[in-house]
């Protein structure tokens, strides 16, 4: 793990001490060595930088940017499988200086060009550069668990694992995408391939980026797709033998995540999810695998109790670390440094602090996401069976359902309006009352503003962004659970999810892996028959039945809670005074994006009980804090 950057100069303006600025903004995601490469050709400057934090090969071979031949790479990720990979080039004739996955990834592009991807299990994003060709490949892993970030502008192509590098380069122009950040008041995050700046990008997952030095020109071309794999027919197996081969999968996969020269641990909330990983991983162990878990005061949020009692059962060496309220503010200010584009995640702040925690003992942490993307495990997807239900009352019954709704606020309606919660499920309900298409499903089912909300909001009323949102399975495999899962998988993992463990983690220079992101899980799960994965009303069914075979089901059925934070009380006591701060009337003045009266509104009506404005505050002060940490 580690941080990448770089830039293409085809004006010959950018120095080495520039590339050397970059490169330090990101000292947090590679504490443990600096490199930089610098070359000046006929009609260009280019330089690469790395920032390096040592997991794999540990001694001065494992140091970047690599050189082989007429070939030079950065990579920030992992290749679990390069061990398997350097046999087989070995027995080509290949010659190895390292132990290191950064070099056979280099020997592999030179034995099999871009292509040698599909022979790759990792996360990754990497840089290759063919001083002979006079070409750049860049290249990121299927699910996009390694961010990418590129920038091209007036002859400037600039790269990087984090916004933030772009920054150091005097000839950045920071204008921010007003569409962008409709986008994320509605998401909750920027999707992807958007950027909140103007003229930059992030890269798709499972997509090339290639780039002609000698024309300037450079295209974007596919190698994966989730949808490829929804695609196609359900297999025709049996349960016991999908749990069978499914079982076997996943530890293949698990244990390909211990690979590593350093301490590993593992995140444990006590879900199904990461007591899967756990519980596979310690029944291949002869150690006892480190698990961590925070706890939290508030015993409605409070998973650590569970946690520590499964830890207990498998018999692993396990830590726990009670925050107070005064860790978790402290981080609030902070957020903007590490999440540079907008972000809208509360759970950033409890995973910042679970990072810092087991970075005082390992160097890389296992986490468990993405098994609801897989498996079928959000309550959204439970929603989808009402939603069907109500598609078979009359269109016009619907909408003046949908008319009452709006008549009557979440706050009127007895006991249950004062629940933020049931406020926020309430304005999506009516939402999808008026459109119960899928795709309108998956937008307002993630949705915090809706986009009838912009037209107020805004000054000059924003365009929807096209995104992965907008993907739809081929007509003969479309199912509405198949197609909610392909798209959580494309967005809210790949954009909120993924975003969040790996600014967390290398907050703490801890290196965050994904052991259900290894694509052979996705590959085989999305044609499992649907009722494998959520069956009458039972999500993630089939990973409950393999957890359950070594941890009693009475010890895991309880409440889903998540990665928690007591938000409404923060921001109505200890944030309130920043809140009312960062969202006063002259700073959104100065801005000239929001219109100042609908602005005020959001934050009074929420200040006088309108508990469904919860988020709503949130994101703007998100949005505030973000905006006084880069543009100011």
């Amino acid at each position: 793990m580690c941080s990448i950057s770089g830039f293409i100069d085809f004006n010959k303006n950018t120095t080495t001490e520039t590339l050397e600025r970059i490169n330090r903004s990101m000292t947090h995601r590679g504490p443990d060595g600096e490199g930089i490469y610098y070359t000046e050709q006929n009609n260009y400057s280019l330089g690469f930088a790395h920032r390096r934090l040592s997991i794999i090969d540990l001694t001065e071979g494992g140091k970047q940017p690599m050189h082989f031949e007429h070939l030079t790479i950065v990579f920030n990720g992992e290749m679990y499988n390069y061990q398997e990979v350097k046999d087989e080039l070995i027995a080509l004739g290949h010659s190895f200086q390292s132990t290191s996955d950064t070099e056979v990834i280099l020997h592999a592009f030179a034995q099999w060009g871009k292509t040698c991807v599909h022979k790759f299990i990792g996360m990754f994003a990497y840089v290759i550069y063919d001083q002979k060709a006079n070409h750049i490949t860049i290249c990121r892993d299927r699910a996009g668990v390694k961010p990418f970030y590129y920038y091209w502008h007036n002859g400037l192509f600039l790269f990087a694992s984090e916004l933030k590098a772009f920054h150091e380069h005097p000839c950045f122009e920071k204008k921010i995408n007003h569409d962008a950040v409709a986008a994320f008041l509605q998401y909750g995050y920027v999707p992807t391939p958007h950027c909140i700046f103007e003229n930059c990008h992030k890269l798709n997952p499972g997509h090339f980026l290639e780039f002609n030095l000698t024309n300037t020109k450079f295209t974007q071309s596919k190698y994966w797709d989730v949808y490829e794999h929804y695609n196609k027919p359900k297999l025709a197996i049996s349960f016991e033998q999908a749990k069978t081969e499914t079982e076997k999968l996943l530890s293949s996969a698990f244990n390909y995540r211990m690979v590593a020269d350093v301490p590993v641990g593992m995140f444990l909330s006590g879900g199904y999810d990461s007591t899967c990983v756990t519980a596979l991983l310690q029944k291949d162990s002869a150690q006892k695998i480190r698990t961590f878990t925070i706890g939290v005061g508030d015993e409605k949020i409070n998973e650590a109790p569970f946690a520590k009692e499964i830890a207990a059962h498998l018999g692993t060496e396990h830590t726990e670390y009670y925050c107070t309220e005064k860790d978790a503010l402290d981080l609030v200010p902070k957020l903007p440094f590490y999440f540079d584009e907008p972000f809208g995640d509360s759970s950033a702040i409890p995973t910042m602090l679970v990072s810092s925690m087991a970075r005082k003992d390992v160097t890389v942490a296992l986490s468990a996401d993405a098994g609801d993307e897989i498996f079928a495990g959000y309550n959204r997807y439970d929603f989808v069976t009402k939603v069907n239900q109500s598609k078979r009352i009359p269109a016009p019954l619907r909408q003046l359902a949908a008319f009452g709704m709006g008549l009557a606020s979440a706050q009127s309606i007895p006991l249950m309006g004062k629940n933020p919660l049931f406020a926020q499920r309430y304005e999506k309900i009516r939402a999808l009352l008026k459109d119960s298409s899928t795709a309108n499903l998956m937008r307002n089912v993630t949705s915090t503003f809706f986009e009838e909300d912009f037209s107020k909001l805004f000054l000059a009323p924003p365009k929807r962004l096209f995104s992965y949102f907008d993907n739809q399975l081929d007509s003969q495999f479309s199912d509405t659970l198949s197609q909610m899962m392909a798209t959580d998988f494309q967005t809210y993992m790949l954009d909120d999810i993924l975003q969040k463990v790996d600014r967390a983690t290398m907050s703490a220079s801890l290196e965050g892996r994904e052991p259900f992101l290894d694509h052979r899980i996705i590959e085989w799960a999305a044609q499992l028959p649907n009722d494998f994965k959520y069956r009458n009303g039972i999500k993630k069914f089939m990973l409950r039945e393999i957890v359950h075979q070594y941890v009693p089901k009475a010890m895991m059925e309880r409440p889903k809670m998540g990665f928690a934070i007591p938000l409404q009380h923060w921001l109505n006591v200890e944030l309130k005074p920043m809140v009312l701060a960062a969202l006063a009337s002259e700073k959104i003045v100065a801005q000239n994006i929001f219109v100042p009266s609908e602005v005020a509104q959001i934050v009074g009506d929420f200040y006088g009980g309108k508990n469904q404005n919860l988020l709503k505050v949130w994101c703007l002060f998100m949005f505030q804090l973000w905006y006084a940490e880069w543009m100011n």
